[in-house]
């Protein structure tokens, strides 16, 4: 990589995140160094975009995921490739495809699973033996909670000398001002990514905790540890635990398979974890039976997730069409103080085989879904962009699995503050 004139480029820069990434990519880049770029199908659209949005970019790279060689030379051109062109199911594989060949490290946020196991499937060993670095997920599904569960594991063995037994996350969320908006919760880009996950011919992998773990012993012994929970639950000091939203699905899969992609790097068997997550519904204007119900409400929609996963294949491809019709498209989402005004944090309480406690804690402004996963998607490209800043491994790999750990403080610059305690 070291001819490459770009470190990092944004495929997809006129989405409502694609966007995010553009800006926040521009700020970094005013104190010099960062040679970035955005990329989209429609330049002149972009170019509409970037001045709406106050962002003055070097360049701008015509790319068109139905153009494998325009795909070819824009990856050829970078080190890093950041794919916000989604649904992922229809249109990642091509990027990929063409960062493999041309050496490039991948990264995207995608949540569906499915597509992420054709990825390991299909492209692992051959980016474990190029050093490419294939790295899905790396929005806020899952990076806060990867990074968090991984830094635990670490401390728990730099202090203890211990594997884990038990890890507890929750998350807690402050919303703007003001009555909450449909846009606040679920966008057009991950709505229908929800749709591709119903048509996934392997969609029932979703609700299996060990669906991205290759090796069959350890899988199974993920599934017998850590099943992925839906149900309420009361956490510490009297607190409301809801399933994650909008998919309970998603973090589980990757933290086991960081956990186990990290164990074999460091040359030590994985003895898996129990792994539970949630949303703490605080109090507020909400009385605890009302917090009860909404979390019944959340479990319930999970649930409903989970069986349209295992329903007949005739009846998710129907289910499918009509949420990718009625639903709402990409493009839909917030704007404004509804991107800026969130605050949000993830604690997690680790306890190892002999009961021995490691705590670890973020803190992050930002609408969690769109603009922290803006600024962390861009930061994590920038990390993979430079030399011997993350671990030196190749492969399909997960944000912890790829970035490491000694990374986190990076991560101020994109508004996110680990901090570890025991």
């Amino acid at each position: 990589m070291a001819e490459r004139d770009l470190d990092v480029v944004v495929l997809g820069a006129t989405g409502v995140t694609g966007r995010q990434v553009a800006r926040y990519l521009a700020e970094r880049a005013q104190g010099g160094g960062l040679r970035w770029a955005p990329a989209a199908r429609d330049t002149a659209k972009l170019e509409r975009v970037l001045d709406e949005l106050g962002v003055r970019a070097p360049e701008l790279i015509a790319a068109d995921v139905g153009d494998p060689a325009t795909l070819a030379t824009m990856a050829s051109r970078t080190r890093v490739v950041l794919d916000l062109v989604g649904p992922y199911t229809r249109f990642g594989r091509p990027v990929v495809e063409a960062c493999l060949a041309a050496g490039t490290h991948y990264v995207d946020l995608t949540g569906e699973l499915p597509f992420v196991r054709e990825m390991i499937d299909a492209f692992h060993e051959q980016a474990v033996a190029r050093g490419v670095k294939i790295v899905q997920v790396c929005g806020f599904e899952a990076l806060p909670a990867d990074l968090l569960v991984a830094l635990a594991v670490e401390r728990a063995r730099e202090l203890f000398d211990e594997g884990l037994a038990e890890v507890d996350l929750q998350v807690s969320m402050t919303a703007p001002p003001g009555m909450p908006r449909a846009t606040d919760m679920v966008s057009g880009g991950t709505f229908q990514s929800l749709a591709e996950v119903a048509a996934a011919k392997d969609s029932a992998l979703i609700t299996d905790p060990a669906m991205l773990i290759a090796d069959a012993e350890l899988a199974e012994r993920v599934r017998r540890i850590s099943p992925i929970g839906l149900s309420p639950r009361r956490g510490e000091h009297g607190a409301v635990i809801a399933p994650m939203a909008p998919a309970a699905f998603i973090n589980p899969a990757v933290i086991h398979r960081s956990a186990a992609l990290i164990a074999a790097a460091e040359g030590r068997a994985q003895e898996p974890f129990r792994y539970r997550e949630g949303i703490t519904l605080a109090g507020g204007a909400l009385t605890q039976p009302a917090r009860w119900a909404l979390a019944g409400t959340m479990s319930g929609t999970q649930v409903v997730i989970g069986a349209l996963a295992h329903a007949r294949p005739a009846l998710r491809t129907r289910v499918a069409g009509l949420l990718g019709r009625f639903g709402p498209a990409s493009g839909f989402g917030p704007s404004g103080e509804r991107m800026e005004h969130w605050r949000w944090s993830v604690s997690v309480l680790a306890r190892t085989h002999a009961g021995r406690q490691v705590r670890a804690h973020l803190d992050a402004d930002g609408h969690p879904g769109y603009l922290a996963t803006a600024r962390l998607l861009g930061e994590a490209g920038i990390l993979l962009a430079q030399d011997d800043a993350t671990p030196a491994r190749g492969g399909c790999l997960t944000p912890a699995g790829a970035l490491g750990t000694s990374c986190v403080a990076s991560f101020e610059h994109a508004r996110l503050r680990f901090s570890l305690d025991t």
